[in-house]
């Protein structure tokens, strides 16, 4: 389905652009959301992602690879957000939504994970987020945050064990 809308959205049809915003608007938010710890910061870099995304359409080598290409770009947005002075406003923020597998736990495991989570690094709190969360692969989320595949893996490792040892109470060894 993307590759006929992104087809046609580079011969202009601004429909064609809506409904592929339509289609990867929720993913990619969530994302977002996960990343940078809150809606505002994260709603503002969806929009600046989609319309960069709009602009620079022609560059995109393979539509088939249209959602990481997308989700790419709101990486490198989102790096650009903390590093221009938003991360203050962004730390201050809860991260309101872990993903749909947390929707069955208690309000005090929900709320330890989300703390545990905003205490990741950037980069692994992005991998945890593509890998676990998003159903991206590795080989996906390095190409999407321009991390080597094996810093990947390895944040993806740590991070669900500095996770599974803040939600248990046990000291972890990463």
């Amino acid at each position: 389905m993307d590759v006929a809308l992104v087809a046609a959205a580079r011969a202009g049809s601004d429909a064609a652009f809506a409904r592929l915003v339509a289609a990867h608007q929720a993913p990619l938010r969530a994302f977002l959301r996960r990343t940078l710890g809150g809606f505002d910061l994260a709603d503002d870099v969806a929009q600046e992602t989609f319309v960069a995304a709009w602009t620079s359409l022609g560059r995109l080598k393979d539509p088939a690879r249209f959602r990481p290409w997308l989700f790419g770009i709101a990486w490198k947005k989102a790096q650009d957000a903390l590093r221009s002075g938003l991360r203050d406003q962004a730390r201050g923020r809860a991260w309101v939504e872990v993903s749909e597998a947390s929707a069955g736990i208690s309000p005090e495991d929900r709320m330890a994970l989300e703390a545990a989570v905003g205490d990741l690094p950037t980069d692994q709190r992005a991998c945890i987020a593509l890998c676990l969360a998003d159903g991206f692969s590795h080989q996906e989320a390095a190409s999407i945050l321009g991390l080597p595949l094996g810093t990947v893996k390895s944040h993806v490792t740590r991070g669900r064990t500095r996770l599974l040892a803040a939600l248990t109470g046990e000291p972890h060894d990463v």
